[in-house]
């Protein structure tokens, strides 16, 4: 247990920080989800569109640390190239 006030300062930090990045993480999942969806109906138009978004999204939480830099690159590197291929299968 926390026994001097920086330690229980740093206790309240941490847990206000926790909740920050739960939410964050949270918002980064939800427009990945999106994406999946517009992906799985085959729409180009509304996937690139999630596209943009869920780049966005996931960038910022790199900015913010709440996901590794090569994390964000690679997912949304993947997101582009399922992207592309559902672009090229409706052409």
């Amino acid at each position: 247990m926390a026994n001097n006030p920086g330690a229980k300062k740093a206790i309240r930090k941490i847990a206000r920080r926790t909740e920050v990045n739960t939410a964050r993480r949270s918002r980064v999942r939800t427009f990945l989800r999106k994406f999946e969806e517009a992906i799985a109906k085959g729409d180009v138009a509304v996937a690139k569109a999630a596209f943009v978004e869920a780049q966005s999204e996931l960038m910022r939480a790199v900015s913010k640390g709440v996901v590794h830099p090569n994390t964000g690159s690679r997912k949304v590197s993947r997101l582009a190239a399922r992207l592309k291929k559902l672009d090229k299968a409706a052409a």
